[in-house]
């Protein structure tokens, strides 16, 4: 499973703006930017932005990370603070957490944390979850314990499981001796 950029439905909000913070440039793998998820896009000047700004691909130029959309977010969960992109997974209605390989607990660090056990309790309740993405490793956030699902591969399948109000999470392997 790679973290490739989700569709956009909406602009950011008013007063966003990435600066100087291109940590999805390094995290999310785009379709049409030639690098895999986890390492710096070429065109990346850190600390500055894209040296192709005014051309750069469409895919680049629609994605959106939540704190840009999410007015509500304080300064301390831009990406390059928090140290992880937030953004709804492709395909699905999940909150995925992406996080840089440089600080792969900075998402359990408080203030995140507990906003993060909090969203994963109304995800719940509405059908869907929060996923942290660490490379391919992916860890589902449930209220009373996190679940770690080990490495996914593409075809693989996340399923939640209530039983009684008590959440848990597995994964359903692709079987690839029989596809195809």
């Amino acid at each position: 499973m790679s973290e490739t950029a989700a569709t956009i439905l909406s602009g950011p909000a008013p007063g966003r703006e990435c600066g100087a913070c291109n940590l999805c440039c390094k995290l999310v793998a785009f379709p049409d930017v030639p690098k895999p998820a986890g390492k710096w896009c070429q065109h990346v000047d850190q600390g500055r932005g894209c040296k192709i700004h005014s051309e750069r691909p469409e895919t680049c130029r629609a994605f959106h990370c939540e704190w840009m959309l999410n007015g509500g977010l304080t300064p301390e969960w831009k990406p390059d603070r928090a140290r992880f992109v937030m953004g709804t997974y492709p395909g699905t209605n999940a909150l995925a957490i992406i996080l840089d390989p440089g600080a792969p607990t900075a998402w359990r660090k408080e203030p995140y944390y507990g906003f993060i056990k909090q969203w994963a309790r109304t995800a719940l309740v509405n059908g869907s979850y929060v996923m942290v993405m660490n490379g391919s490793r992916v860890t589902i956030v449930l209220p009373t314990a996190d679940a770690d699902l080990g490495v996914l591969e593409p075809g693989d399948q996340i399923n939640i499981f209530n039983d009684k109000g008590t959440f848990s999470a597995g994964v359903q392997k692709f079987n690839r001796q029989t596809a195809g």
